[in-house]
């Protein structure tokens, strides 16, 4: 496949609690395969920003390794502005970082998105104020009003983090899917979400802010990106401008799985460029 011009815009190395493989490693993979643009968006979660950080109780010791985020995120970002140097001849590289839950650790959020160093920032929702993870939860034990409940302090959540919006693009819009629908088939009626992910949309567009297309449910249960087609061409008839491809990658097979068919589900949506970041600045890209 060319991949000469293809973007991979979330990815994630071994300072992602996550992660498998040295950023090392992602880098030279991405220069083997020739992507357009490349980045490193490793996890901060900010509501673990220090060690203990947004702890329920009811974590496994196994996630100890989710606790003190932002002594992650920096090494990850110190680590990358080393390697950007090593590959600039070789690799279109974009220091970045997936931020997640900002307004749950505020001052941090904030502290970490002025960081010079970084090209590029994803702005995610993992976790409701007050739950875990939305991949730890048990759904099989919660009736469907309850699902649909989290469902609704999700985008509420998301809305207000939109509007905080010290970010790039949106990250993986209906996340939650992967678990609720991929892994555990229970169906759900999203029409009822179709006015708050219209706001969210309109709000991102106001503040010149994108979303990304999310390829890592093409290889999961779930079998669909996050969003999928009919969100990403609503985004786009109401003025949606900055569009991302990431294949989610956490190892170094991963790496760039499905952007070919994100970049095809983007001229679907009537797109005719995808965007990267230099800088935080947006780079238009012709499909």
């Amino acid at each position: 496949m060319d991949y000469s011009r293809l973007i991979d815009l979330h990815t994630h190395s071994s300072f992602s609690p996550d992660g498998e493989a040295p950023p090392e490693l992602m880098l030279e993979r991405a220069a083997e395969l020739g992507l357009s643009a490349y980045a490193v968006t490793d996890h901060c979660d900010c509501n673990y920003w220090y060690p203990a950080d947004g702890c329920s109780g009811s974590l496994d010791l196994k996630d100890i390794e989710m606790y003190g985020a932002g002594q992650y995120a920096l090494e990850s970002i110190a680590a990358q502005s080393r390697l950007k140097e090593l590959y600039k001849d070789r690799l279109n590289f974009l220091c970045g970082i997936e931020l997640g839950q900002p307004l749950q650790s505020l001052e941090n959020a904030e502290k970490l998105v002025s960081d010079p160093r970084l090209d590029f920032v994803i702005g995610s929702h993992h976790q409701n104020k007050g739950q875990d993870d939305f991949y730890l939860l048990k759904y099989d034990e919660m009736e469907l009003s309850g699902i649909y409940s989290l469902l609704d302090a999700y985008f509420g959540e998301m809305l207000d983090m939109c509007r905080w919006g010290k970010f790039d693009v949106l990250g993986h819009l209906t996340y939650p899917l992967r678990y609720i629908e991929g892994d555990y088939g229970t169906a759900l009626d999203l029409d009822r979400y179709e006015e708050i992910i219209r706001e969210i949309f309109r709000v991102l567009i106001q503040k010149g802010k994108g979303i990304e297309i999310n390829t890592s449910g093409l290889r999961q249960k779930y079998g669909r990106t996050f969003p999928t087609l009919e969100y990403v061409r609503t985004y786009r008839e109401m003025g949606g401008e900055i569009l991302t491809v990431g294949s989610d990658a956490h190892r170094v097979s991963d790496l760039a799985a499905g952007t070919a068919a994100g970049a095809e589900i983007a001229k679907a949506a009537g797109f005719r460029y995808l965007t990267y970041f230099k800088e935080r600045k947006a780079v238009f890209e012709k499909l």
